[in-house]
């Protein structure tokens, strides 16, 4: 959908008569029926003068079109402004300019096509102005039928026309290359540099015909984006599926496959525990699904699991269309009913009640997916819930699905394939932390590398140790030790301090904790490592967990204060300290379950509670007879 559309002479006679943004808030009332903060009507009225300047030049063709605010369908993205024509061989095109009235950024090194800046009142990591305009673009390509079929040029460009640029600038810096190769950014003073661009593509006006045929383009996935997914899914162990996971999957393609066919919601609880595959069989779906012409997306809360399987997906490729198919759960606030076929929701346990930074963003996450889409899968385990905010259970997508008229249908993953395939890890597990009392009490006969270390240095080594063979071994530990904001970036700022052995948080630039080459020599958290596997690794378990008088005790007074997963319980308590302390047990000891099944074939465990260790020793000590 288009807020605002004319040809040149309508947009410039707009912008002469001061009208512009008065035309685009009131349609943006009348089409989407919201109404316009102050903040965003002035960046209108100065952005758009400066278009205005730009378009102000006689070889732009008068009839050319103009569209501002554009709404690419399935989505909540809007393009700024975007001129269409014809080229000089009458090929149609359509210039994308990503508006921006930044006056300084700065690089981002490590992560890719992020910048800082300032938005919002505060600092803000974001993407690169670039790489914006180029994913709006590849994303019109990658699902817009007319755009295939007709051959529509799409040329992206950014317009940061508050920006000074200077030699050797953060804006220019070599890891943004690829996307300013794609989409070139104009800065104040490269006004002539941007009409040259756009006169590039557009020679011949079009009366707004390219515009009529992008908005009111079908959906569907072009061959290029199938045969790229595909092309990275074949040959790629890391999601060929086994046994059940292959019956779950060819009964959710079965479901997905109808929803397309007769248009009627149905939704799909897939439940199983760490190392059932939940994520095998999601990104299985992602890839066959594109192929059946699909508008398909994988979902999930938390950003680890997102950069890492799209890392693996995507081996060495740094710029891929699949980037757009990986979508966080906040969204879908503002997307409309049934916009995408199936939506794939991992780690469906860690949805929130609200989105944004701030949690102030739409009603409830687990709504919104199922209004997104025709078919929407959940894949779930409720005893994975380690934050105050985690809401995904079974009980409340049954309580949206009906709401919103669609069909239930459930599925379970009993086959443990992480723990060297043993439920008997697990059940022993939930024994030993008084999850659930289960017939494991010690570990007999089950083939699974566990040790108690007596000290951190200990656990360190056996891990660095494993790590040798194939990047497959971290160390994880409880959220107890305060996350030194200066020295996110630098892993000789050691938070974590037990004796003589220090280490550093996971850092924030570079790789995913989970792939990089040097995250053996950091500490990863619940956050950067659930819904994620490693051959082995170590934990330590922190102050908030100790065994007493034949009890393993749970205290939420010794989380680190920068953790957020806690936030609330302290008010909760003065309110109902026995609700208080039930919520904090049953996340701290889902927080330290998650993480000691994070290993295939091994975990070894160090405690700050002697009484913790000598409890699970014993609780060994059968094994080792």
């Amino acid at each position: 959908m288009i807020v605002y559309e004319g040809v040149k002479t309508d947009f410039l006679s707009s912008c002469e008569r001061d009208s512009i943004a008065i035309e685009i808030e009131e349609n943006i009332l009348t089409k989407l029926g919201k109404h316009t903060p102050k903040a965003e009507f002035r960046s209108w009225e100065n952005s758009l003068n400066y278009m205005y300047k730009v378009l102000n030049d006689s070889e732009i063709p008068s009839d050319a079109g103009v569209a501002i605010e554009y709404n690419i369908p399935q989505t909540s993205k809007r393009i700024d402004f975007i001129i269409s024509g014809y080229g000089e061989k009458n090929d149609p095109g359509a210039v994308i300019v990503e508006l921006k009235q930044w006056d300084s950024l700065t690089e981002v090194k490590g992560p890719d096509a992020l910048v800082e800046t300032y938005l919002g009142g505060g600092l803000t990591r974001t993407v690169h102005p670039s790489y914006q305009a180029w994913s709006y673009a590849q994303l019109i390509r990658d699902y817009n039928r007319e755009v295939q079929d007709r051959g529509i040029v799409l040329s992206p460009c950014a317009c940061l026309h508050n920006y000074i640029r200077h030699a050797d600038d953060p804006l220019d810096a070599q890891q943004y290359k690829d996307y300013l190769d794609e989409a070139p950014a104009y800065t104040k003073g490269q006004l002539d540099g941007l009409r040259d661009f756009i006169k590039t593509s557009i020679r011949k006006g079009d009366k707004k015909e390219v515009l009529y045929l992008i908005d009111h383009g079908k959906i569907r996935p072009s061959k290029s984006l199938q045969n790229a997914i595909g092309s990275m899914l074949k040959g790629n162990r890391e999601f060929v599926m086994i046994d059940e996971q292959k019956v779950a999957y060819e009964e959710i393609l079965e479901l997905s496959l109808k929803c397309q066919k007769d248009m009627k919601k149905r939704t799909v609880i897939v439940r199983g525990g760490p190392g059932t595959g939940k994520t095998v069989i999601a990104i299985n779906l992602l890839a066959e699904l594109t192929k059946r012409d699909q508008m398909v997306q994988y979902v999930s809360k938390n950003s680890a699991p997102r950069q890492v399987y799209l890392k693996k997906l995507k081996g060495q490729i740094k710029k891929s269309s699949i980037d757009n198919m990986f979508k966080g759960s906040g969204t879908y606030t503002e997307v409309g009913s049934n916009v995408a076929h199936t939506l794939l929701c991992d780690e469906a346990h860690r949805l929130n009640e609200k989105s944004g930074m701030f949690h102030n963003l739409g009603e409830n996450q687990i709504k919104e997916i199922i209004h997104a889409a025709f078919c929407s899968v959940f894949f779930i385990d409720e005893s994975q819930r380690v934050t105050m905010d985690d809401i995904g259970s079974v009980e409340e997508i049954e309580k949206w699905a009906k709401e919103e008229g669609s069909q239930l249908h459930y599925l379970e993953l009993e086959s443990q394939f992480r723990c060297n395939g043993s439920d008997g890890y697990l059940a022993w597990l939930d024994d030993v932390l008084e999850v659930r009392e289960t017939a494991n009490y010690d570990l007999e006969g089950i083939d699974y590398d566990i040790r108690i270390c007596d000290s951190p240095n200990e656990m360190r080594n056996l891990v660095v140790e494993r790590n040798k063979d194939a990047n497959r071994a971290r160390i994880l530990a409880g959220y107890c030790w305060e996350w030194i904001k200066s020295g996110q970036n630098d892993t000789n700022c050691h938070d974590i301090k037990i004796g003589d052995f220090e280490m550093s948080w996971n850092l924030g630039n570079g790789e995913p904790f989970a792939v990089s080459e040097t995250s053996v020599n950091e500490v990863g958290c619940i956050h950067t490592s659930q819904g994620l596997e490693f051959d082995y690794v170590g934990v330590i378990l922190g102050d908030d967990i100790r065994y007493e008088n034949g009890h393993v005790i749970t205290d939420f007074n010794k989380r680190a204060k920068t953790d957020q997963s806690l936030k609330g319980i302290k008010k909760l308590y003065k309110e109902s300290p026995e609700e208080a302390n039930k919520r904090a047990d049953e996340i701290i000891k889902n927080t330290y379950r998650t993480l000691m099944t994070r290993g295939m074939k091994g975990c070894y465990i160090y405690c700050t509670d002697p009484g913790m260790s000598e409890y699970l020793k014993e609780r060994l000590r059968s094994i080792k007879k």
